[in-house]
């Protein structure tokens, strides 16, 4: 049984749950009030551009350090379902008399040197088809009466820098991946590899990082380093091409993607000749031309639901590639200073920080993950664009919608975050104080009512902000915080800066549990 696969991604196995249960919802009441459509204020950075963007960009200093000492396994230990899968491949290899090398590529040979654990098996074939040789272990399961799976296969695709097809199946309640092993001969006159059966050095050398080239043989239980510094590189944490790093890149630009988030996910070195390919006008041409916005948006993600999305971020930046990854309309209001990347930057940099600081139990990982996107496009909440009928669309909801090609219901929160900040910034004050709060401002309307005691009108104002945001209410105060007050911005010490918004998110975090109550 066949069946097309659109994307591989959809079949990512994964331990984390999928969906997440809501934060205690608060049990606010507040009385009805008259709903206008907000008017968009224009809010003061905190502090002046050139200090915020020195501040985040001090961090380059230390990712130019020599990286930590990497502990590297010199063999690889199996865990019981991998030796179940092993030998079932084995089998199938005895039973049909094949005379086929089975090896484990790429990702899972890198990290169960590095004493990690991954559900990523892509097998490698010498000289058959995946597509075959999945048909070969259905055969295998019925001679010996057991249950055949279905057979995924992801047809390969040219255009969009997909050169080969993947078949795909379940083993023992693993997806496992098999393709042959091949090589590419590009023509002068054409982007597009005409594909072969390649030798398995052939194929080690036209992998994206050398890291990412080494071979687990199933047949002899051995790893195999074909470009002969997989290994050296893993150990003194280098990212590294096989190949000369430019037209690795431009035979799949999505490749510099991968080589900042590899770089920033282990804390490795980049290549100083990787580094200027990256930002060769070529490769971010490339970019932008050949690679499916799907592919780029899926890479993105990972770096920002990764360990360092901050590296990764600061990585795109000091490489150029902010504007081909997070590409803009062709016209927007206001035009975006030079330079405004980096700031981009620092706000993520704050926001990643004053996360850590507060504990990841406050936001689940979808939370945290809109939450530092929407700290990253926060310099651009009020820059707009005009669409085909005329209306002014924000910009962040274009970089969500076509730059990335992420869920529409992503860009739709990270507004509605931009849009509650603001209304946070407004709201803190009259929070944390015991004045009494004479006028309400909500949804862009001022009331003023001497018939409500100041907390009540506190508790209505602060209950239609949190029935707006909903569960994503704790990012929209981080993100506010990041803003307010300005007296803190003129601080020096920055970890007294960051114990200090950290200790006012505690405080306006608890009064309004203590309002819901």
């Amino acid at each position: 049984m066949l069946m097309k696969l659109v994307n591989p991604r959809f079949l990512i196995c994964s331990s984390k749950p999928l969906f997440f249960l809501s934060l205690n919802p608060l049990n606010f009441s507040p009385f009805p009030l008259r709903r206008h459509i907000p008017k968009r204020r224009t809010l003061r950075f905190r502090g002046c551009y050139s200090s915020c963007c020195s501040r985040s960009f001090s961090a380059k200093a230390t990712m130019l350090n020599s990286p930590p000492p990497v502990h590297v396994r010199d063999r690889i230990d199996l865990t019981d379902k991998e030796k179940q899968i092993f030998d079932r491949l084995l089998q199938v290899l005895r039973h049909f008399n094949l005379q086929t090398q089975l090896r484990v590529a790429g990702g899972w040979v890198r990290d169960k040197l590095l004493g990690k654990e991954c559900c990523d098996i892509d097998i490698a074939l010498d000289n058959m088809l995946g597509r075959e040789f999945c048909e070969k272990v259905n055969e295998y399961s019925s001679s010996t009466g057991e249950e055949i799976h279905g057979i995924g296969v992801i047809q390969c695709n040219p255009d969009q820098s997909k050169h080969l097809e993947t078949a795909r199946m379940r083993l023992f309640d693993v997806w496992i991946d098999f393709v042959n092993l091949r090589a590419e001969d590009y023509c002068e006159n054409s982007r597009i590899p005409t594909m072969r059966f390649g030798t398995a050095e052939e194929d080690a050398y036209r992998r994206d990082l050398t890291i990412n080239s080494l071979f687990y043989n199933i047949n002899t239980s051995s790893v195999e380093d074909f470009t002969q510094r997989g290994m050296a590189d893993l150990k003194s944490g280098k990212i590294v091409t096989p190949l000369p790093p430019k037209q690795t890149f431009l035979d799949d630009p999505l490749r510099v993607l991968r080589a900042i988030r590899f770089g920033a996910r282990f804390g490795f070195l980049l290549d100083e000749e990787l580094k200027v390919a990256a930002a060769d006008e070529d490769v971010k041409t490339a970019i932008a031309d050949k690679i499916s916005r799907e592919r780029i948006g899926h890479e993105i993600d990972l770096m920002i639901s990764g360990n360092e999305p901050v590296k990764a971020m600061t990585y795109i930046s000091e490489l150029q590639l902010f504007w081909a990854v997070f590409s803009l309309p062709p016209v927007v209001e206001p035009s975006t200073p030079e330079g405004s990347e980096r700031l981009c930057v620092t706000f993520m940099d704050s926001s990643w920080r004053l996360l850590q600081l507060i504990g990841s139990t406050s936001f689940n990982d979808d939370q945290q993950r809109l939450c530092l996107y929407a700290a990253l496009l926060l310099p651009l909440r009020n820059t707009v664009y005009k669409d085909k009928k005329g209306k002014k669309i924000p910009v962040a909801s274009h970089i969500f919608r076509t730059s990335l090609k992420l869920k529409s219901s992503d860009a739709e929160t990270v507004m509605s975050l931009h849009l509650a900040t603001e209304k946070f910034i407004s709201l803190i004050p009259s929070i944390i104080s015991d004045e009494n709060l004479q006028i309400l401002e909500v949804n862009g309307e001022t009331e003023t009512n001497d018939n409500v005691q100041p907390t009540s009108r506190r508790r209505i104002v602060t209950g239609l902000l949190l029935r707006e945001i909903k569960n994503y209410w704790r990012a929209s105060l981080l993100l506010a915080l990041l803003l307010y007050p300005e007296d803190i911005a003129s601080n020096t010490n920055k970890d007294m800066e960051l114990n200090e918004q950290r200790a006012l998110y505690n405080r306006v975090e608890n009064t309004i549990l203590e309002m819901g109550k």
